[in-house]
């Protein structure tokens, strides 16, 4: 059995370990609330500008929307997103686990992969390997200090860049969607080209191409729109993961800070036991020590 000093040493660490956890748990729950009402405003907004992107995308010529072409995929581009700090339980993991799935199957297809690392973690993890970009911009640990779209939109202004350009055939994108504060979706999602509209329920085929009125022309909704349309599909996607970062976090915190509650319990009981144990061994001492007087 330890001795007193020894589980009385371990009580505070865990003590303290445990106001770290709570202290991590409240930082964690109240930028929730901030991230979670953001994404919650975005994403009606965001999705329904996919689905018209999609089918406004659909009724233009291949060479009128450079940003819908379907090219043979020589080169992928993985946006891989995640955060900039651990602590978060499989937060970070889960998708690096998917992006390597995608990664290895679209190299067994011949494809080449290139990464793009969003967050401090990811940069970690991609940085020495063959995979990690180049021409990009780089540091972008800094998008989550202070969210905005105005940060994202240069980001995404250099991925289209580069699909426009030919270097990328396709591009990816590898996040946590946030589902609720204790759950998120790891999610793949096409950015580039833009896809086709899905076909009807009880369709059989894909659904007809539709000709659409332009308004104000075209050439505007080429040129301005759809790219801005793009970036903002690229910024729902940090505001999913930016969110659930926090749900993931405060939930890993709560678990930690209730098994440091179990551990204290455990560690007081043995605490008891070994101060019971000492004051006994000191009774027998004391009347041993009397009886040896006596004789």
């Amino acid at each position: 059995m330890a001795s007193l000093k020894e589980v009385r040493n371990r009580i505070v660490s865990v003590n303290s370990t445990k106001q770290i956890t709570a202290a991590m748990k409240m930082v964690s729950a109240a930028k929730l609330r901030r991230a979670q009402d953001a994404i919650i405003r975005m994403r009606p907004y965001a999705e329904k500008l996919r689905v018209l992107l999609s089918n406004v995308s659909a009724s233009l010529d291949g060479n009128e929307n450079k940003f819908a072409q379907q090219r043979e995929v020589k080169n992928a581009l993985f946006v891989v997103i995640v955060s900039n700090r651990g602590l978060a339980g499989a937060f970070n993991t889960q998708v690096f686990r998917l992006a390597r799935k995608a990664a290895e199957a679209a190299e067994a297809r011949g494809e080449r992969v290139h990464v793009l690392s969003i967050g401090k973690k990811a940069s970690d993890q991609y940085r020495r390997t063959p995979w990690h970009a180049t021409g990009l911009p780089e540091d972008l640990a800094s998008l989550f200090d202070g969210l905005s779209f105005d940060k994202v939109a240069p980001v995404a202004e250099a991925i289209m860049a580069k699909f426009a350009a030919g270097e990328y055939d396709r591009v990816e994108l590898f996040y946590n969607k946030f589902k609720n504060a204790a759950s998120q979706d790891v999610t793949e999602e096409r950015y580039l080209p833009i896809e086709p509209p899905q076909a009807p329920e009880g369709s059989a085929g894909p659904s007809v191409k539709t000709d659409h009125i332009m308004e104000p022309d075209r050439r505007t909704i080429v040129e301005e729109i759809i790219p801005k349309s793009l970036k903002i599909q690229l910024y729902k996607a940090l505001l999913d993961s930016f969110a659930a970062e926090h749900g993931a976090r405060m939930t890993a915190m709560h678990k930690a800070t209730d098994n440091a509650d179990d551990l204290l319990k455990e560690l007081r009981l043995s605490y008891n036991k070994a101060r019971q144990a000492a004051i006994t061994n000191e009774i027998l001492e004391i009347v041993g020590g009397a009886e040896a007087l006596k004789g």
